[in-house]
């Protein structure tokens, strides 16, 4: 067993030592899954609804504490982490009300009646980034458990401390041992073998295109269903017609929340050319005034980035940039990057990759059809946003952009009450919403003769 050390990114001092599991503890707790879930799914409906009601209740109970380590491990402000931990509880007692819901269909057929049946698929593998820890594991062990199914999660490396601290509070609430589990590991072991063990019958997957490309060749080996939720390049479409204070001063919130990492960060500002500069002025003292500093601070609204590498990374994408202006941030020890905004030609490396940073590029467009075309200039289709006061416009744009969530005079992208999931190079699949659950099920056709 190798280990790792998760550090606190505003600080870059070490927090804890963390065992990473080996293949053979993989296979381990997988075998456990595979025998907690049988009598799992032979529960009625109501007693995994109760069972889910009772773990929300649990989270509610812990928020405070899971936001702290939330604060701690990934550096997120005190108040994004208070959401993030409600947000999970949220999503189980959302969820709670599926098993009860996952009814089949009667098919009128001859000779007999014809009956649509919803079998879980049995072990899910769930593989979660480290830019939301705690929500994104929720939006898929959450609809997993409610359709019968038991959750093996693999939390990323760089932050698996309240992933761990969810697998105890779901014992605490009295979830039978086995159905879900956290295992720390490093993805070429651990992910990787959610991928080949063939009693893991789907896996789940959010982080890069890159990786997740990779994953879905190796289900596809198995002939194993995958969802994948991958990056973005998502556009801020804004026209001049908009409420141009309105859309400048949501601009901070769009893509430098978390830091900028967020695979549905608006990273393209597109503006129509004949408000390019005046929009330009209004933004500027609204990055000016976004508050960077110490996630315990209540007023905070961005922390550091994840770590010394990511804050690299997202140099390397301003360095030589036509930077326009810069916010602040705090300088000495942490990870630490003042939100960026850069003009961006449309050729740029800026303007085509996923920087995963507080960096926005950019771009003028002339008309509606030159905002369509430029908004889905990039491999992938996540998520977008699209301002202005003509209804006709808003509907014309959003059909006409190749995203899986947009919103018009807003920068909404999740909500569990409704589909979330990209396009193009952004991943397949959905999460979330009415019907998550069913996506962790087979239907099952059964002809019953009656002559």
């Amino acid at each position: 067993m190798s280990g790792f050390t998760v550090l606190n990114p505003a600080t870059g001092a070490a927090l804890r030592d963390v065992e990473l599991a080996s293949i053979d503890q993989a296979d381990a707790a997988i075998a456990r899954a595979v025998r907690a879930q049988r009598t799992w799914a032979e529960l009625a409906p109501v007693a995994r609804a109760d069972a889910l009601r009772r773990f929300a209740r649990v989270v509610e109970d812990h928020v405070e504490e899971l936001a702290q380590l939330e604060v701690l491990e990934a550096g997120h402000p005190i108040s994004s982490a208070r959401w993030e931990a409600s947000h999970v509880a949220q999503v189980l007692n959302y969820y709670a009300g599926a098993p009860e819901r996952l009814i089949g269909q009667q098919i009128p057929v001859a000779g007999g009646l014809d009956v649509t049946y919803h079998d879980p698929y049995g072990v899910v593998g769930i593989i979660v980034p480290w830019n939301f820890p705690m929500t994104i594991a929720a939006w898929g062990f959450a609809p997993a458990l409610a359709a019968g199914n038991a959750v093996v999660l693999k939390p990323a490396e760089l932050t698996p401390l309240t992933a761990m601290r969810l697998g105890d509070l779901a014992l605490e609430a009295g979830l039978p041992d086995g159905v879900f589990t956290v295992i720390p590991g490093a993805g070429p072991v651990v992910g990787e073998r959610f991928v080949t063990h063939p009693d893991v019958r789907k896996v789940v997957f959010t982080g890069s295109t890159r990786v997740g490309t990779e994953v879905a060749a190796g289900c596809a080996r198995e002939l194993k269903p995958v969802t994948l939720e991958l990056g973005g390049k998502s556009a801020n479409i804004v026209f001049d017609d908009a409420d141009l204070q309105a859309a400048a001063a949501a601009v901070p919130g769009s893509v430098f929340d978390n830091a900028g990492q967020d695979c549905c960060a608006r990273s393209r500002l597109l503006v129509q050319r004949s408000v390019f500069d005046r929009f330009l002025e209004l933004v500027e003292p609204a990055v000016a005034g976004w508050r960077v500093g110490d996630p315990n601070d209540e007023a905070t609204e961005m922390g550091p980035l994840i770590s010394a590498g990511q804050r690299d990374r997202v140099a390397s994408y301003v360095d030589g940039a036509n930077v326009a202006f810069r916010g602040s941030a705090p300088e000495g020890e942490g990870f630490w990057f003042a939100p960026t905004v850069v003009l961006a030609g449309r050729g740029d490396r800026i303007a085509k990759e996923e920087v995963f940073g507080p960096v926005v590029a950019v771009l003028p467009f002339d008309d509606e059809a030159d905002a369509i075309a430029l908004a889905n200039d990039t491999v992938y289709g996540l998520a977008g946003s699209i301002w202005t006061r003509d209804l006709g416009r808003g509907i014309r744009v959003s059909r006409g952009v190749q995203s899986g969530v947009l919103s018009v005079n807003s920068h909404s992208s999740v909500r569990y009450t409704t589909p979330f999931g990209g396009m193009k190079a952004s991943g397949l699949g959905r999460e979330l919403g009415p019907d998550a659950a069913e996506h962790f099920t087979q239907t099952k056709n059964v002809f019953y003769a009656t002559s």
